[in-house]
């Protein structure tokens, strides 16, 4: 059967992801290699004290993303997109989407770059004694108790971005257990039911009496199935009408379960880092944590596996608006320059630059950086009065800033924690210039870093791969059918740490470290 002939026919897969700046589809044949794409750029908005995105921009970003998908499997192979063996949603994890008993969406979606949440974070961590980072649903939850928010008294549930997707699709209310760990504290596979009893108890202290279980979205492991493509899903989802229903849908993840899927790093003692707006990384634990770092969350693979998450706000924003920068100035001397071609030459030329980058030290900050300690985002730069102020240490500069506080959680892992890991795999676009940010992260953390040539599909593959494990993994473990059946061929490129990089990129640290309390005192300048 060819490919045309399989798409005509049901047997694909498809799984579509609302990242930061993108949401991305991608269609799978029967053998989990994608075969098609589409995608939609969209951006978050900063509106009365918080990042979000409005429910139009969600609901036409779908329809476009997957409208741009149908386009191009239609381009390619001469066919509609009309059915596929299973799909899936995926999502920036994180965040509060608050609906009242009509479905309402009470107060405007908080994603997970808001910062307002300290208070409500730290008296959860503290009553709970495991990290819960601001950025975690519940805390958003009872931030809002604690302000006595106009909505809270009308909240019937709330879900994350991919589980309200999922909801639109299919009329279920889950989310998979890897979304659900970003949500509140996991045991087995379902929230923690002592740190449920206890925060129901501190909720009611403070007048909010519904039961959390009620609250909270239902929780599915890895492969369960049960949720199907409503007619009415289909229709918003294609407003071509030819989508039909009854599609499987396998339970809505987040981007870092989906980011560990892609790079077939849900087994303990691997890991992975993903790399864009935001930056994180995801050692999956083969033991559990003796400590309790605010640096650290411990969230779970798509089948429950305990995963370390260092979650830092921000990576490549700042180091794009450069990049943005000096091709203005390509266009005003008359040689433009593509903007691919720019990256490639302004990140291979910061690879020359000194180790140290010459006395420039970056902070990358354009939101809050809590791993850090720095509430509120302002990028900033400073030079040693004997720097070498050349493009390529200022580049560079800017590289090591993308990984700079992911390194101080990391290295708590690493020394109090004596985590080790038998392979990290980056992914994501800051790693497209081959050699570049790649070897960075390997200096900076002190171990090997591999790319996999599927780097570049995402999170979008990952949710595809996880409905296809629903109707196709069955007796296996995700690990092993990842394995065996997606990974068994697949090709990489491993860079081992520099000694002279790492010694530069400590260098670079001992500095960024000392400069951290300029940077929180900024917004106070203002």
């Amino acid at each position: 059967m060819t490919l045309q002939e399989k798409i005509k026919e049901g047997q694909t897969f498809l799984g579509i992801e609302l990242g930061s700046t993108r949401i991305k589809a991608v269609l799978t044949d029967d053998n989990y290699v994608p075969a098609a794409s589409g995608a939609a750029d969209w951006e978050n908005r900063f509106e009365n004290g918080f990042w979000t995105y409005s429910l139009e921009d969600i609901r036409s970003g779908l329809k476009s993303c997957f409208s741009s998908l149908a386009a191009d499997v239609k381009e390619k192979y001469g066919v509609p997109l009309t059915s596929v063996k299973a799909m899936g949603i995926s999502a920036m994890m994180h965040g509060y989407m608050a609906f009242d008993k009509n479905g309402e969406l009470l107060v405007p979606f908080r994603t997970w770059r808001c910062t307002t949440t300290e208070r409500a974070a730290s008296e959860l961590t503290k009553l709970l004694d495991i990290n819960i980072p601001q950025r975690w649903s519940i805390a958003h939850l009872y931030q809002a108790i604690l302000n006595k928010e106009e909505h809270v008294p009308k909240i019937a549930y709330i879900s994350t971005l991919a589980g309200y997707v999922h909801f639109l699709l299919t009329g279920k209310r889950v989310v998979g257990i890897g979304e659900a760990s970003g949500i509140f504290p996991i045991s087995g596979k379902y929230y923690d039911e002592n740190m449920l009893a206890k925060t129901e108890e501190l909720f009611r202290s403070h007048g909010f009496e519904r039961s959390l279980k009620d609250v909270l979205p239902g929780v599915a492991d890895a492969g369960e199935s049960g949720s199907f493509l409503t007619e009415s899903g289909a229709a918003f989802l294609d407003e071509s009408g030819n989508l039909k229903a009854g599609i499987p849908l396998c339970p809505p993840e987040g981007d870092a379960g989906t980011g560990m899927t892609a790079t077939n790093s849900v087994r303990p003692g691997t890991g992975n880092v993903s790399a864009g707006t935001s930056v994180f990384a995801m050692p999956v634990l083969e033991r559990p944590l003796k400590g309790v770092y605010p640096e650290i969350d411990v969230v779970t693979t798509p089948d429950g596996a305990p995963t370390a998450m260092i979650h830092c706000n921000n990576c490549c924003s700042e180091i794009d608006v450069w990049v943005k920068m000096f091709g203005e100035f390509a266009e005003l001397s008359g040689k433009p320059i593509d903007r691919s071609a720019l990256y490639e030459m302004l990140y291979t030329n910061a690879m020359k630059a000194s180790p140290d980058c010459g006395g420039i030290t970056a902070y990358n900050f354009l939101s809050g950086e809590p791993v850090a300690g720095v509430t509120d985002g302002r990028p900033m730069y400073f030079r040693t009065p004997d720097s070498e102020p050349s493009l390529g240490n200022f580049f560079r500069a800017q590289l090591y800033s993308t990984f700079a506080a992911l390194k101080i959680g990391m290295d708590i892992l690493f020394e109090k924690e004596n985590v080790t890991l038998k392979d990290l795999t980056a992914h994501g676009g800051l790693f497209k210039v081959k050699n570049t940010a790649q070897q960075i992260l390997a200096d900076a953390l002190g171990t090997s870093v591999s790319v996999m040539e599927t780097a570049g599909e995402g999170g979008a593959w990952g949710i595809a791969l996880l409905a296809a494990y629903m109707t196709d993994g069955k007796g296996s473990s995700l690990a092993d059918w990842l394995d065996e059946k997606v990974f068994s061929d697949s090709k990489k490129i491993t860079l081992a740490p520099d000694k002279n990089g790492a010694k530069g990129f400590a260098e670079f640290m001992e500095r960024y470290k000392a400069g951290l309390p300029a940077e929180k005192i900024l917004k106070g300048a203002e």
